[in-house]
């Protein structure tokens, strides 16, 4: 949804960031490898600045 801006505005760190925790959490091969295919996607548009700050808000996410 972020990297298109479907219903949200559109931004790569954040795609970034929900594809790195999909792919880290996922409880099978496919879907680990389809958020790895979309965090690749988001970082082929990115900084090397954005994606450390993507992973950086991977890291430290935690659920409400």
């Amino acid at each position: 949804m972020y990297e298109n801006g479907l219903g949200v505005p559109q931004d790569y760190v954040l795609a970034h960031m929900w594809s790195n925790l999909a792919a880290s959490r996922a409880a099978d091969a496919e879907t680990r490898d389809l958020a790895t295919r979309n965090r690749g996607k988001a970082a082929a548009k990115m900084t090397p600045n954005q994606i450390a700050e993507a992973q950086k808000m991977a890291r430290e996410w935690r659920p409400k």
